[in-house]
């Protein structure tokens, strides 16, 4: 950097800040509003500083490890050394927006567009990508996520980025004049937002209990035994009363593990559950394929104790579910011991057939990348669950990051969304992203609520991500060609 050491540590402590103050505005923590606040002083820091392109990737990248490190901490319980590194590669895509930026005459136009390029990266790269500690995520509580029925998670992050962008230029008196014009732009696209399409009820209603069986947070699977899951949701499933006509019972992610489900007595007792409250269950459970692979899969249990519609998980959790490069980890002595053997992915439409209802599943992880509701959904789903299983990680940091993308699977794809955890949180979500009925950390409790079922899509559902990625791409390579051009006309 140009100038002083003592101003270049300050403004690596203020982008850290600002970082920090970023990733607060997320669940659990999250206040909506510090996201604006922490990208606007971290693009008020970046512009008074020096433009060299060095200087502003490293402000990039301390600011976003700032907003990283404490968003992702989740990801230390998996493992650590996963963590250190996903946090300072992610870090790195926003040294590289910086970058980007300081090569543009339009700093307030390419930043957000660039990062939330970066965001868009993250997403899906490395290993599938790690879709938390979003801008989105923060946002799943504010007046502007109805804008995720338009674009989902990318349009509401460039949202963000760009209006704290704008809000940088506070300080400057000819940016003053259009402060009007910043807060009627937010007000219409509060309202857009807000009256985009989002489908239609079908005047049906399914009622349906979602079953947590409660028990200790931060165990592992290969430590715990795993009947007495099994056991605890039995229990809190037998407390349903014969006369509750329902049509559907929820069970979460694998908590049954066994060698082969159709023999285990685990199917029987859950088949006896299904014929005293005559009503279809949707469990999850683990099957042993290998001695490398097992499953995670959602399968439906009929009345009559037979096996109905099943779903295998397609997206995994690396280093939770899966080791990427296990060879070479193990060559290097890495300890790969705490994930023994891998999920074998799934290769199914995200979708189960309950009856005569079409519904569509996102399995724990997969609830985080929209692509996966959005698919049950072009399936025909009338709504969506998402069982999950957060029991291995400490804190609420994941859970309630899960919760948060609940509320925006539910908003971009018009839909009743039901999140059900073996040991929290479980919630009923609302089309509009309004949670109900949320459960606590390690508590057994069975909920039962009417669900409307509905129909049609939102322009989210029917588009995807694509048009907003080429659109973005298009623009900040306008934009840098554009100034490429001025500086070769003054030259």
């Amino acid at each position: 950097m140009s100038n002083s050491s003592p101003t270049q540590r300050w403004r690596l402590w203020a982008v850290l800040g600002a970082g920090a103050l970023t990733a607060f505005s997320l669940p659990p923590w999250g206040w909506w509003p510090l996201s604006y606040l922490g990208i606007a002083l971290f693009a008020m820091i970046s512009r008074n500083a020096s433009q060299r392109p060095r200087t502003q990737f490293v402000l990039g990248m301390v600011f976003a490890i700032g907003w990283f490190a404490p968003g992702m901490g989740w990801m230390w319980f998996l493992t650590p050394p996963g963590y250190l590194i996903a946090v300072l590669l992610f870090a790195m895509f926003h040294g590289v927006a910086a970058f980007i930026t300081s090569r543009s005459e339009h700093p307030t136009l390419t930043g957000p567009i660039a990062h939330t390029l970066a965001e868009a990266l993250r997403f899906s790269f490395p290993f599938g990508g790690v879709p938390l500690a979003s801008l989105a995520v923060a946002q799943a509580s504010s007046p502007l996520v109805g804008l995720s029925r338009i674009g989902g998670p990318l349009l509401l992050s460039y949202v963000v980025w760009q209006f704290g962008f704008i809000a940088a230029r506070w300080p400057f008196a000819t940016a003053r004049r259009h402060v009007p014009i910043a807060i009627a732009s937010l007000i219409a696209l509060v309202a857009i937002g807000a009256y985009a399409p989002n489908g239609t009820d079908t005047n049906k209603s399914l009622r349906i209990a979602f079953v947590q069986g409660g028990g200790p947070q931060g165990t592992l699977a290969i430590s715990t035994n795993s009947r007495d899951v099994v056991e605890r949701h039995l229990a809190a499933t037998r407390l349903i009363e014969d006369a509750e006509q329902l049509d559907m019972v929820v069970w979460p992610e694998n908590v049954i593990d066994v060698d082969n489900f159709y023999e285990s007595v685990e199917r029987e007792e859950i088949a006896a559950e299904a014929k005293r409250l005559d009503t279809p269950f949707v469990v999850g459970i683990t099957e042993d394929v290998d001695a490398r692979f097992f499953t995670n899969a959602q399968i439906v249990v009929n009345q009559d104790g037979t096996l109905g519609d099943r779903y295998d998980k397609v997206r995994r959790v690396p280093f939770g579910e899966f080791v990427p490069l296990r060879g070479v980890l193990e060559w290097l002595g890495a300890p790969v011991d705490r994930i023994p053997r891998d999920a074998q992915a799934g290769t199914d439409i995200a979708s189960l057939q309950v009856a005569d209802t079409k519904i569509g599943v996102a399995i724990s992880w997969e609830v985080f990348f929209s692509g996966r509701a959005n698919e049950g959904i072009d399936a025909g789903g009338s709504m969506l669950v998402n069982p999950t299983n957060g029991s291995s990680y400490t804190g609420t940091v994941l859970q309630s990051q899960q919760i948060a993308s609940s509320r925006l699977r539910a908003v971009e794809t018009g839909r009743w969304l039901v999140q059900v955890s073996p040991t929290g949180f479980s919630a009923f979500v609302s089309p509009n992203g309004e949670v109900f009925d949320r459960t606590a950390v390690s508590e057994q409790r069975v909920v039962i609520r009417d669900v409307q079922q509905r129909t049609g899509s939102t322009l989210y559902s029917q588009l995807g991500d694509q048009p907003i990625i080429i659109l973005l791409t298009a623009l900040v390579a306008s934009l840098l060609w554009v100034a490429r051009r001025r500086r070769s006309w003054s030259m």
